[in-house]
C-alpha cells in the first residue's frame, strides 16, 4: 500500500529475469527479440537492481551478444546494478550472458566457463557409398558446398571453419575481458574449460558462492521485493503446434545440456 502514498519511502524492488535454456533465434531458444520486452520492462521499473537467474548451456553467439549488449546498455542508461545468479550451468553463451552482470554469483556445484566456439555435424559419406548412393552437387562458387555432411571431410573445409570460429572466439574473449577485467586470474581461461563453484571464484570468472534471496536481502534489505519476469512462449509453442520443429529444437537443446551431464 505504501507505494501508492506520496512521500513515503518505498521498499526496494528487484526484478528477477530468468534466462533458462539454449540460446538461439528459433522458437524454442532464448533470443534478443523474445527477451527484449522483459528486459526493457525490468529496467523501466526504477529498481534498486536487476537480477539475472541463468541456467544455460549456451547456443548462438550472436544472440548471446545481442542479449548481453541490451542488458548493458539499459543498465548504463538507468544507472542500475545487475547481479547474475547461476543455477546448474552458465557455459559458453550462458557465461556470455552472465558477464553482462556487474557481479556473478554461483552455487557451489554450478558449472561455469566453456569460453570457446564449437561447430558440430555428422558425416554420412561412407554410409552412402555402402548403399550405392551417389551425391551429385553443382554449385556456382567453389565454397558453396563446403562442410557438406554427405561428402568426405576436406582439410580445406576444416581450415575455413577454424577461420570462421577465430573471430567469434576473439569476440567472446574480448567481452569476458572487458567485463571481468582485473578480477580474472592470469591462467589460461579461454580454452573452453569448465570450472565448478569455488574454482570459478578463485579464477575470477565469478564473484562468489551465494544464492539469490539471501544475497539480495543482504545487499538491499529485508524489505526487498522480488518480481519474477520471464520470456513468454509463443501461442504456437504453448498449444503444441508444429510438433516436428518443436521436437527437433528439443533434441538440439538436449544435446547442449548433455555436454554437461545434465
Amino acid at each position: 500500500m505504501k507505494r501508492f502514498i506520496p512521500f513515503m519511502k518505498k521498499d526496494p524492488v528487484v526484478p528477477v529475469i530468468r534466462l533458462s535454456g539454449a540460446i538461439g533465434s528459433g522458437r524454442a531458444g532464448m533470443s534478443d527479440a523474445g527477451l527484449a520486452p522483459v528486459i526493457e520492462k525490468a529496467f523501466k521499473m526504477k529498481p534498486a537492481a536487476v537480477a539475472l537467474v541463468i541456467n544455460s548451456p549456451g547456443g548462438s553467439p550472436v544472440q548471446s551478444s545481442l542479449i548481453a549488449a541490451r542488458i548493458r546498455r539499459l543498465a548504463q542508461e538507468h544507472q542500475v546494478p545487475v547481479h547474475a545468479f547461476v543455477e546448474d550451468v552458465a557455459a559458453s553463451g550462458g557465461y556470455w550472458l552472465a558477464c553482462a552482470a556487474d557481479e556473478i554469483w554461483v552455487d557451489g556445484a554450478s558449472l561455469v566457463g566453456s569460453i570457446g566456439v564449437i561447430f558440430a555435424s555428422f558425416g554420412f559419406s561412407e554410409v552412402m557409398a555402402r548403399q550405392g548412393i551417389e551425391r551429385r552437387v553443382v554449385t556456382a562458387g567453389k565454397s558453396k558446398s563446403f562442410a557438406d555432411p554427405f561428402l568426405p571431410q576436406k582439410p580445406e573445409d576444416i581450415e575455413r571453419l577454424r577461420a570462421i570460429q577465430a573471430p567469434i572466439h576473439q569476440a567472446f574473449i574480448d567481452h569476458v575481458t572487458a567485463r571481468r577485467g582485473s578480477r580474472l586470474a592470469e591462467a589460461d581461461l579461454f580454452n573452453a574449460d569448465i570450472w565448478v563453484g569455488q574454482a570459478a571464484v578463485d579464477l575470477g570468472l565469478v564473484d562468489g558462492v551465494a544464492h539469490l534471496v539471501p544475497k539480495l536481502r543482504s545487499l538491499y534489505g529485508e524489505k526487498l521485493r522480488l518480481l519474477p519476469l520471464g520470456q513468454r512462449r509463443s501461442l504456437i509453442s504453448r498449444l503444441g503446434l508444429n510438433v516436428a520443429q518443436e521436437a527437433l529444437a528439443t533434441l538440439e537443446e538436449r544435446a547442449l545440456w548433455a555436454r554437461f551431464g545434465l
